[in-house]
């Protein structure tokens, strides 16, 4: 783990995907505000490479954790992000004093299969539904320029959102951390990039994925 202007073929990806961050923010709104919606670019099951199971533990662990958050706090008084990729949990959001920021970790850590936790957690007021989909928007904007790269692939990497700092998940090897991180950079309107990457090697990548063309650069033993 290390927690580390327009061009014409871009805007048909950064349409969909902001189209699908504007279905993602309306149906949030549906629900309590304890935990919001900034996570963008859920990963294809096709493609994935967690395994199926650590999939179904992902969904579980999220849908416990806030059900879990949301019979604790009150919505007005925290606003928490729970976001699970292959069982590491990152916490996005605000929460009204540190005591509450260990509580929620405490919590969280309470919940089946979770193996670790990355607590970023905002000692602050909470956000505004305006900041929230601000959030939303900045998230889709990196996604899509993850799709238009050409040597990154989209689906592997998740993107979370929190007050103009992008959080950057997946199973990547070194080079295209550097990369997604890079490109994440470069977007406008985000103040920081921070990644919460599990790093596997070029090998575990031609395992996971066999009939994946070897990047350009890249030898076996980068």
């Amino acid at each position: 783990m290390t927690p580390l202007a327009s061009r014409p073929r871009l805007l048909r990806p950064l349409a969909a995907v902001l189209a699908a961050a504007g279905l993602l923010s309306a149906l949030s709104a549906c629900a309590p505000l304890l935990v919001g919606g900034a996570v963008v670019g859920t990963v294809m099951v096709a493609t994935d490479r967690r395994s199926s199971g650590a999939q179904l533990d992902d969904q579980a662990i999220e849908l416990k954790a806030m059900n879990r958050l949301r019979e604790t706090f009150n919505e007005q008084r925290v606003h928490v992000n729970v976001t699970s990729y292959n069982r590491m949990v990152l916490l996005t959001g605000e929460v009204a004093s540190e005591e509450d920021k260990q509580r929620v970790e405490r919590i969280v850590a309470g919940v089946d299969n979770v193996r670790s936790i990355v607590n970023e957690l905002a000692v602050m007021g909470v956000s505004s539904l305006t900041s929230r989909s601000n959030d939303v928007i900045l998230g889709g904007k990196v996604k899509a320029t993850f799709v238009d790269a050409r040597d990154l692939q989209a689906q592997a990497v998740k993107v979370v959102a929190e007050r103009g700092t992008v959080y950057l998940m997946g199973r990547v090897t070194e080079r295209e951390a550097k990369r997604a991180a890079e490109l994440a950079r470069s977007v406008s309107g985000v103040n920081k990039v921070v990644t919460v990457f599990e790093l596997i090697t070029e090998e575990e990548l031609a395992r996971l994925q066999p009939n994946r063309p070897s990047p350009a650069g890249a030898s076996p033993g980068q």
